[in-house]
């Protein structure tokens, strides 16, 4: 995430929201949405080749953030990712 100032913060406080924004940024300046003008959805679903390996990694860290909100063990320890 690039913020401007140094009290800007995301809007959206839930859990697993930084990995979120921070996936959303990565696909935006992938050559599949500027070039191609597809969506981002898009682009993960075709598993278009111009996507780069960070946007494939947060996609998984991504995952497991969401997945380890569910799982009653990790409850305790919080979720992954940051």
């Amino acid at each position: 995430m690039r913020y401007e100032g140094k009290d800007e913060k995301l809007k959206d406080q839930s859990k697993c929201a930084g990995v979120r924004a921070d996936l959303k940024i990565c696909l935006l300046e992938s050559d599949c949405c500027k070039i191609d003008k597809k969506t981002p959805k898009e682009c993960m679903r075709i598993n278009d080749p111009s996507i780069s390996e960070e946007c494939k990694a947060l996609r998984n860290v991504l995952f497991e953030c969401k997945r380890s909100l569910l799982d009653g063990r990790r409850r305790f320890r919080g979720p992954k990712g940051y």
